[in-house]
């Protein structure tokens, strides 16, 4: 790829999906297309449009320079700076993991009977896309987004302006700098055990932080910490939702039972894969 050979529009996309092929991107075309919109700021019906017209030399270098990027694996969403979640848009950068749709089943089940003028807490709080998706929806309620990360909450603290200033966040190593209760605590922490992880697709493994990744040697040690000290942060009736693992539902539950927490459920994804568990507070009388 190169920007002394000048492009439409066209011929730009074409080169940007050959070159992703072969560079192995599994979704060469979309992301080649995403790129283009980003850089040029096009619609499809623009772009079929104007198909023919050259690009100026300065978008061209820039849409060749990210395609580059594209193709050494960096995620898509961290060239662009943009992620959506839950309907809304987040920054994102390579301090935090990009969110994912199967989270978006730990908003609605943190959502389904959250009392009004709620409290909520999200412990590993990354880009604060749960914690401001929940605030979003329910604009009665108020929150904290928990993490280790100062990066991390550099980028949280950025997305929280649209939650209207009922968002704050602490550097907190999950329960250490909390104060108060809470009627919902929400997770989606590190599970993913280590020796998976080497595993794993390189815009991941090479590109996203490994400490918001690596849940030790299996994967679980985010969820003990949690719920052994949950209990003392939840109102009584309050809800304890986290993301899991493929494989980790009956691990989890059972982890959440033991520990007193009561109508525990296992809920799936959209692939019917394990995904969320939560379970409901009572205190011990």
């Amino acid at each position: 790829m190169s920007v002394h050979d000048r492009k439409n529009l066209k011929s730009a996309l074409e080169s940007a999906i050959l070159y992703l092929q072969k560079q192995g991107v599994e979704e060469a075309r979309q992301d080649a297309w995403l790129l283009l919109e980003h850089v040029c700021g096009i619609s499809h019906s623009t772009y079929f449009v104007h198909s023919e017209d050259e690009m100026p030399k300065e978008q061209q270098e820039q849409y060749e320079a990210l395609v580059r990027k594209r193709g050494e694996h960096i995620p898509l969403q961290q060239l662009t700076g943009e992620a959506w979640f839950y309907g809304i848009p987040f920054f994102v950068n390579e301090h935090v993991l990009i969110p994912r749709q199967d989270t978006e089943i730990l908003v609605e089940e943190a959502l389904r009977g959250l009392p009004k003028d709620a409290r909520i807490l999200d412990l590993c709080t990354g880009s604060g896309c749960i914690l401001i998706s929940l605030l979003v929806t329910r604009e009665d309620c108020t929150g904290i987004g928990a993490d280790l990360s100062e990066k991390a909450l550099q980028v949280a603290e950025k997305n929280g302006a649209q939650a209207g200033g009922r968002a704050s966040f602490v550097k907190s190593n999950l329960f250490e700098n909390i104060e108060g209760t809470f009627d919902v605590i929400a997770s989606n922490p590190p599970y993913i055990r280590t020796d998976v992880i080497e595993t794993l697709m390189p815009e991941v493994r090479d590109h996203e932080p490994r400490m918001a990744l690596d849940g030790s040697a299996d994967g679980l040690v985010f969820y003990r910490k949690i719920t052994e000290q949950a209990g003392s942060y939840l109102k009584e009736g309050g809800k304890l939702c986290f993301e899991i693992g493929y494989d980790q539902g009956d691990e989890v539950r059972e982890l959440m039972e033991t520990h007193g927490f009561a109508d525990v459920q296992v809920l799936k994804d959209l692939a019917g894969l394990d995904r969320v568990v939560t379970g409901i507070w009572h205190k011990k009388t």
